[in-house]
């Protein structure tokens, strides 16, 4: 089975024999910088099903087309492993004046922010500052607050941030993700501090001593620390359940009809995948949010998506030899 790295080789490769003509024509120095652009472009034509647009002004549009569709907005400005102390005092007003354009647009949704963009690569105490400056914003609001959950060194600190803000900031919640085998430690923790969660997968590698590596593992354990969502429903106020999975969306169902829970949770799914299945979820009066990303630095984000799913990779590799 190819790693990640192997299977964007190999659509490295790919471009390489089918536009071998240009390097015969430009020479072989120019040809690397081509390959390069000419991937990010293929990327750039996926990346559009599941990025809003480069502005706010995007992202809001797309709010209301979810309104319009029963569904609620999570809007995220994209940015991540950010040291420059401009660019996350940008990020930060970005968000503050997001939380503004929602409510004065009258979209219904909130807006989720990942540490590393508002200074967690600097220092703990940088990425709280302004988490609680974001935090301040959204009560004065009304508005709720998503955490994102990034790679494995970052998890620990984001948690502990997570629930200083939360003892002032109730209306804020933060990500967990399955495949880290000590999710289940952590879902316990938060859950006792009364907690609102967001349960995802996970898209970030990890070494197999930190993480399961088999999908059978990963949703093994998503099933898992969903249960016991469902099972401690009474020690929150509302948890997410955020995979495009229909098996473990199935299984959400029958959970949330078992323990009368169906006005404490939501599904959570990215825009532009599974339409259909957000519909249905819709008619059967399921509470669903999008997750709408926004920005220049839509790059990253979308590795991570193509790498998720194969099918993603399969369309990557398509769009190589079509026109």
């Amino acid at each position: 089975m190819f790693s990640d790295e192997v299977l964007i080789e190999e659509l490295m490769y790919g471009i390489f024999v089918a536009k071998n003509w240009y390097a015969e024509i430009s020479g072989p120095q120019n040809f690397s910088s081509y390959t390069s652009t000419l991937l990010e472009r293929l990327i750039f034509k996926l990346a559009k099903r599941w990025v809003s647009g480069s502005t706010n002004k995007d992202a809001l549009s797309a709010g209301k087309n979810s309104n319009k569709r029963g569904i609620s907005a999570i809007l995220n400005f994209l940015g991540e492993d950010s040291i420059d102390s401009t660019t996350i005092d940008q990020t930060t007003t970005e968000y503050c004046l997001l939380l503004e354009l929602l409510k004065t647009n009258g979209i219904d949704g909130c807006i989720s922010v990942k540490p590393t963009q508002v200074g967690l690569r600097i220092s703990y105490d940088t990425c709280l500052h302004n988490f609680r400056q974001i935090a301040e914003k959204a009560k004065s609001l009304d508005r709720f607050m998503w955490i994102d959950i990034e790679s494995f060194q970052f998890v620990e600190n984001t948690i502990s941030i997570y629930l200083e803000l939360l003892k002032n900031y109730d209306a804020t919640g933060v990500a967990l993700q399955s495949y880290l085998k000590r999710s289940s430690s952590d879902l316990l923790h938060l859950l006792e501090e009364g907690a609102k969660v967001r349960l995802v997968k996970g898209a970030y590698r990890q070494n197999e001593a930190n993480a399961f590596q088999s999908i059978d593992k990963i949703n093994s354990n998503f099933s898992k620390l969903m249960k016991m969502l469902f099972e401690n429903n009474g020690n929150t106020d509302i948890f997410a359940i955020a995979t495009h999975d229909s098996r473990l969306i199935n299984e959400a169902i029958e959970l949330s009809e078992k323990f009368g829970t169906d006005k404490r949770f939501e599904f959570q799914l990215l825009m532009g995948i599974h339409d259909e299945m957000k519909k249905m979820l819709v008619e059967r009066r399921f509470k669903i949010s999008e997750y709408i990303p926004y920005g220049s630095q839509w790059l990253p984000y979308s590795i991570r998506r193509i790498r998720e799913r194969k099918r993603n990779i399969l369309l990557l590799a398509r769009s190589i030899i079509q026109p």
